[in-house]
């Protein structure tokens, strides 16, 4: 499960393997989630394009570290 979620974040974030794991850990630090459970809202998400707004809004931070991402179904940055 969590090298799925892995796989979600480096297509949908444009970031490498070791990135995709990094956002993932900093994720479950940053919201105080478990990261088995970020892993799996992550794969909800890209089910059903819903993901709670902290969640979304750490892994915005935490991808436009690493470089510009629109992630989809996210308000356009302006």
């Amino acid at each position: 499960m969590v090298d799925q979620a892995i796989g979600m974040v480096v297509a949908l974030g444009r970031v490498s393997p070791d990135q995709g794991w990094t956002v993932l850990r900093e994720v479950s630090q940053r919201t105080n989630i478990k990261l088995r459970s970020v892993a799996d809202m992550i794969l909800v998400w890209g089910r059903t394009g819903r993901l709670p707004a902290e969640v979304r809004t750490v892994l915005e931070e935490v991808l436009d570290r690493l470089g510009p991402t629109q992630i989809p179904g996210a308000p356009p940055q302006g």
